[in-house]
């Protein structure tokens, strides 16, 4: 079953209206920035959750951009069992964001892992090319080791700089999820 796209100026009319908001991104990314009231159910602990309970009242699902929450439908259908109705924000955060409606923002939480990982390996790759164009090649050794581990995380799911950077004193973070 596919859940229907709806606008976010039609998911606030419905939360106003009683409707349940649920975030389904990670914890980090939640905690940087959301939908005030949003009910928080990260992907990764989706089933542990116990959405069938809300029954009568619709449920609304988002994620940053929506591609994760469409592509994850029919798991989010089958959550839900049938108890209610379930939409998905068309756009997701970004989209509710560019209609001008409320976000709670705490620029004090770290960036989201997969932008530290971006951030880093993009650093890595652009100063070990520059080093080895202007002083020795061997310092292409760097942007080679960074492509190998990209390579490794697109077709393992494993990335070593994701589990090391997680580590790091500036995301040792106390938030936890609602489920």
């Amino acid at each position: 079953m596919s859940l229907a796209k709806i606008s976010p100026q039609q998911a606030r009319k419905m939360i106003s209206e009683g409707a349940i908001l649920v975030d389904i991104r990670e914890a980090d990314e939640y905690a940087r920035e959301h939908v005030a009231g949003a009910r928080h159910v990260p992907l990764s602990k989706l089933d542990a959750a116990d959405l069938a309970a809300q029954r009568d009242v619709p449920i609304i699902f988002h994620c940053r951009s929506g591609a994760r929450t469409a592509g994850n439908a029919p798991r989010l259908s089958e959550m839900i069992g049938g108890a209610c109705d379930a939409f998905i924000i068309d756009g997701g955060l970004d989209a509710w964001r560019k209609a001008g409606l409320p976000v709670v923002t705490d620029r004090r939480q770290p960036l989201e892992l997969q932008r530290q990982v971006q951030i880093g390996a993009g650093s890595l790759a652009f100063f070990g090319t520059l080093l080895g164009l202007s002083i020795s090649p061997w310092f292409f050794a760097v942007p080679l080791f960074v492509g190998a581990g990209l390579m490794t995380a697109g077709i393992t799911g494993f990335c070593g700089m994701a589990r090391v950077l997680v580590h790091m004193p500036w995301n040792r973070a106390t938030y936890q999820p609602q489920i």
